[in-house]
């Protein structure tokens, strides 16, 4: 059943991909994402890794390759029968197959230590495709404020070309002064020039999400942001599966399975040979069957030291563990803390600072058109209320950036 969404998901960004660049479909959050698993090189590197090592597993605790014997034995060199093959009756010519067998414990952690590889694969390949859904979805959001942010400052040029229009008529009817006019033209070459500071933001941003979906020079985003629905309760009581600390589980089992590798060299590993004599007619042919046994004599030298480190290595991975849960952690609760912080900004910028710059510039403009107020007055009013509305978008981007950075920390 899970496959369902997947495929469609997969069949959204087919259609996506197949539309005609001139008249490419605004590219929307999830999208974005979806390209980005799609065409990410560190994805593609990591997944082939993962795959290295599942079809490893499948060799890890075999047993070795037998091997073969074939000599002389017992050809004399000296005395009466020397250089002869028939007349010393231990003259023969020798064939062998010799199998060594590692004992069971250390070929079941040698399984072990080749799964736990696997698993820790995988993790590391489930840690890189939520870092590039991150990067993608904050890439995503910098260029969807970044386009709102242009649209947002071209009413305010549009207003200021239009009152730019009527100053003619009122400087010839002395409604306003000659420096007024001036003053309106000023204004347009400084916006002038935030215009094309916001503009060179939109191709930056353009060029980063680029890195994440590919090749698309004309693209634009959906004109709707997300919503991030955060579950925080959720987000604390999981950091266990937190993206850093995925491999560390995996490592863990690694550590533990070569340890229990150094244990079983405490017992000593066997091996067998079966042999074919071939001698003089005269004598007869012989077959040998042996076996071997290593004697783990030395072992204060030898395995217990080895015991020793692996041990040491499985304490080290626990305690790098539990310091990287702790920073996390701390990590974490600053993160949801300055989330909360831009929340309570973004809600006083909404709902108080907006719209009192935006009433400001009304008042303002009304009083002008009265010939209460001048118009370096209406100039700076227009210009706060769009510094406020512009100021409102980046912190709409900044709450959503931050939730998105909370939102792919930890696994599914």
């Amino acid at each position: 059943m899970q496959s369902r969404p997947l495929v469609a998901a997969a069949f959204v960004v087919a259609v996506f991909l197949a539309a005609p660049a001139a008249h490419a479909a605004p590219l929307n959050f999830e999208q974005a994402q979806l390209l980005a698993e799609q065409r990410s090189a560190a994805l593609t590197a990591r997944q082939a890794t993962a795959d290295g090592a599942q079809q490893a597993r499948a060799a890890a605790g075999q047993l070795p390759d037998p091997k073969l014997a074939v000599g002389v034995e017992n050809f004399p060199i000296s005395g009466p029968e020397r250089f002869s093959w028939n007349r010393e009756s231990m003259t023969m010519r020798r064939v062998g197959v010799m199998q060594d067998v590692p004992n069971a414990a250390k070929r079941a952690a040698r399984r072990a230590a080749a799964g736990a590889r696997a698993e820790r694969e995988r993790a590391m390949l489930e840690a890189e495709r939520l870092a590039v859904r991150r990067e993608a979805a904050l890439a995503w959001l910098n260029l969807h404020f970044a386009e709102r942010k242009l649209a947002a400052f071209a009413t305010l040029e549009q207003q200021n070309r239009l009152l730019q229009d009527t100053l003619a008529a009122r400087v010839a009817s002395g409604a306003t002064t000659p420096a007024d006019a001036l003053m309106a033209r000023q204004e347009l070459l400084d916006l002038a020039d935030r215009r094309d500071e916001l503009q060179a933001g939109v191709e930056q941003a353009r060029a980063l999400l680029r890195r994440w979906t590919g090749e698309q020079s004309d693209m634009a985003t959906a004109s709707e942001a997300p919503v991030l629905r955060l579950d925080l309760a959720r987000l604390l009581g999981g950091l266990d599966r937190h993206a850093e600390l995925l491999a560390f589980n995996p490592m863990l089992a690694m550590a533990r399975a070569d340890l229990d590798e150094a244990v079983a060299m405490r017992r000593g590993d066997w091996g067998w040979e079966v042999a074919y004599g071939n001698r003089a007619r005269s004598f007869g042919d012989l077959v040998s069957f042996q076996l071997t046994f290593e004697l783990p004599v030395s072992k204060s030298t030898r395995q217990e030291p080895v015991i020793a480190s692996r041990q040491k290595e499985v304490e080290r991975l626990q305690a790098e563990r539990e310091d990287a849960l702790r920073r996390i952690r701390a990590d974490v609760d600053g993160q949801v803390a300055e989330l909360q912080r831009l929340e309570r900004v973004q809600q006083r910028q909404r709902s108080v600072a907006l719209p009192l710059a935006q009433e400001r510039a009304q008042v303002t403009l009304a009083s002008y058109q009265s010939g209460r107020a001048d118009l370096g007055a209406v100039l700076a009013a227009r210009k706060n209320a769009i510094e406020a509305q512009l100021r409102d978008l980046a912190l709409q981007a900044q709450v959503l950036a931050q939730q998105a950075r909370l939102a792919y920390l930890i696994a599914e």
